[in-house]
């Protein structure tokens, strides 16, 4: 079987099983139109979908996926735009109340920002993991010797809380914060266990989510 052919099968037993179950859900979405209550920030990998680490429904999340998670700060000028387009469609016209950034283990493109590849003349690569060199940075200064893994787990982490101070660059983002009716988190996906942590800013820590919920 064809890679392209496994998607059809997928596609055949969503239909079967999965569409045809919710089918009122599905035209409800169709003709009232999606009014998702959280945006998602998530990483392009393959390996961590939002929607399948916090089993939504269709039109609960709205979800941007791009290298790494990040989030650019606001600046005016240049065409393409694209995280930060979706980021106010989300806020201004679906009007979401939360926002997750949500970054995960073993990223391909923190790797790439520890490894030096954040450079301008890296591609498009290159450019975009620069958006998170504050962390890179803090990690080589807070644990110069720790090893590679260590450092790119931390990278991982700081990264998240990078995107967050950027999303407050956004005037109708902060507004909204001030406001209360927006709110903010910051998650990271162990995928090697399976944990899904958020930051406490009060504590200035990742909690893990699985504990203390029910």
């Amino acid at each position: 079987m064809s890679d392209i052919e496994k998607l059809i099968r997928g596609f055949q037993r969503f239909r079967a099983r999965y569409f045809e179950r919710d089918r009122k859900l599905f035209s409800q979405l169709a003709t009232q139109g999606q009014t998702p209550r959280t945006l998602v920030i998530a990483c392009s990998d393959s390996r961590v979908d939002p929607a399948i680490i916090t089993d939504a429904e269709p039109g609960d999340l709205f979800v941007i996926r791009n290298v790494a998670s990040l989030v650019p700060p606001a600046e005016e000028g240049g065409k393409h735009h694209g995280t930060s387009a979706a980021l106010q469609f989300a806020v201004c016209d679906l009007q979401v109340a939360n926002i997750v950034v949500m970054g995960h283990g073993h990223c391909g493109g923190i790797r790439a920002l520890m490894e030096g590849s954040g450079d301008e003349s890296d591609g498009y690569i290159g450019p975009w993991v620069h958006i998170a060199e504050r962390a890179r940075q803090k990690v080589l200064a807070r644990w110069p010797d720790a090893s590679p893994a260590f450092q790119h787990r931390a990278c991982e982490r700081l990264a998240v809380l990078v995107s967050l101070d950027n999303l407050l660059t956004f005037d109708f983002v902060r507004e909204r914060i001030e406001a209360g009716t927006l709110r903010m988190f910051g998650w990271y996906f162990d995928i090697e266990n399976g944990e899904l942590m958020q930051y406490d800013a009060e504590k200035k820590r990742f909690h893990d989510l699985y504990l203390g919920w029910d």
